[in-house]
């Protein structure tokens, strides 16, 4: 057996045993990640740490991208003068939510993220699938880190903490804050924190089924 085929089989095998371990989620942990949870913008004052943000991104990480590409970049925003920086780019409504928040994520993405496809995807050799394509890398690369900023938020629910994503920004700002030397591209904004339950306003309506989904 060569080693590429052991490794195929070590993964299969770890892929049975999770559903053997735990076939689906129980209703409390979905009403945690998603069908209970709320978005937040008002927050207490009890500390994200360092290394809940590390766990946050490796969870994240794990999620699926396209042949793993992994393009999103991630900024955590915790300190007094990354924040000052940051709310230069939000709009006036925006920057208390964010302020107050413990820690905001800076979700970006990465144009030139098929270079690193030799040590993501290693097995072949896709980088002619972007090389020279700046327009589908790009739809790529904002379409992946999207799906990982969702993928965070649900990290950090899973976690036991709140999140409150955020748009009403300019991404032109951020970008020659955070990354003029990187090149990378803000996505969206997420805060990261324990909310204050107090600021929240009932539900807002959801589409049935039937208005939005079809069988075919």
């Amino acid at each position: 057996m060569t080693a590429l085929e052991q490794a195929r089989e070590l993964a299969q095998q770890k892929v049975r045993e999770v559903h053997d371990n735990k076939s689906q989620l129980d209703s409390a942990s979905i009403e945690l990640i998603l069908t209970e949870a709320r978005s937040h913008y008002a927050w207490t004052d009890r500390p994200v740490t360092e290394q809940q943000l590390r766990k946050i991104y490796e969870i994240t990480s794990a999620g699926p991208t396209s042949m793993n590409t992994c393009p999103a970049r991630i900024v955590f925003v915790t300190s007094a003068e990354g924040k000052e920086r940051l709310a230069k780019s939000l709009k006036p409504a925006n920057i208390q939510k964010m302020m107050g928040a413990p820690a905001t994520a800076i979700i970006a993405y990465d144009p030139n993220f098929w270079t690193h496809l030799p040590y993501l995807f290693p097995h072949d050799d896709r980088r002619p699938h972007f090389e020279g394509k700046e327009e589908h890398a790009l739809e790529t690369a904002f379409r992946n880190s999207s799906l990982q900023g969702a993928y965070l938020m649900i990290a950090a629910r899973s976690l036991g903490l709140d999140v409150g994503a955020l748009s009403g920004f300019s991404n032109a700002i951020v970008d020659e804050e955070f990354f003029s030397e990187s090149g990378y591209k803000s996505n969206f904004l997420c805060n990261i924190g324990y909310a204050d339950e107090s600021a929240l306003f009932q539900r807002l309506p959801r589409f049935p089924f039937e208005k939005v989904c079809s069988v075919v």
